[in-house]
């Protein structure tokens, strides 16, 4: 179970990006007094959390439906994670874990943006969805050690809200030197996991 948390653990904190996303609040929110982005904050925290809950729940049956096996998940998942940890290492800004151009100008245009962009795809994006998705469909036949994956999901939602409540002081502690150093240390782990994944799911599939 233990290795199941730290898994979990490094995969969602890594796939969510809670110290980027904290980060990039204040530059989303320039105008909004502090008690507005803490609203939007908590908002968008729980929106994101409920999808990415549904996403484990019924994210693998879905698949089943479409006919995706197991094996072909991991690769996939394995895959989409790579590039986002290759990102994460070279310190590179994708749809992963940060808005495009046209996303940012539209979130600087809004009152709130607690639904979109930070609940998604900030928050609960493509990757974030994967990794829920990748980590359930291992843990498919062992009830404890979803729950253990929940469990780890929603501690990761919370920090992810600690942080956001945080954001201004972070980004004066940490500053861009401090982001990328963060981010690439959880890119690293994340790559040898997504390797991983990969190889878990090539051995399932015979084809080793």
């Amino acid at each position: 179970m233990l290795e199941t948390a730290v898994i979990a653990f490094t995969t969602i904190f890594a796939a969510v990006g809670p110290v980027e996303v904290a980060l990039l609040l204040p530059a989303l929110t320039p105008h909004a007094p502090e008690r507005a982005r803490r609203r939007m904050a908590v908002k968008g925290t729980a929106v994101a959390t409920v999808i990415l809950l549904i996403v484990a729940a019924f994210g693998n049956a879905a698949l089943s439906v479409l006919g995706i096996s197991l094996p072909a998940l991991q690769i996939a998942g394995g895959i989409l994670l790579l590039i986002l940890s290759i990102d994460m290492v070279f310190a590179r800004h994708s749809g992963f874990t940060a808005t495009t151009a046209d996303e940012s100008a539209e979130a600087r245009a809004k009152a709130d943006i607690s639904v979109f962009p930070l609940a998604t795809p900030l928050l609960a994006g493509p990757g974030a969805m994967g990794a829920v998705i990748l980590l359930t469909g291992r843990s498919s036949h062992d009830i404890e050690e979803i729950a253990v994956v929940v469990g780890v999901l929603l501690a990761v939602m919370l920090i992810t809200l600690a942080m956001l409540f945080a954001s201004g002081s972070l980004r004066r502690i940490l500053g861009l030197t401090g982001l990328n150093v963060v981010t690439r240390v959880f890119g690293v782990a994340l790559a040898a996991l997504a390797v991983q994944f990969m190889l878990d799911g090539l051995r399932a599939s015979s084809l080793f």
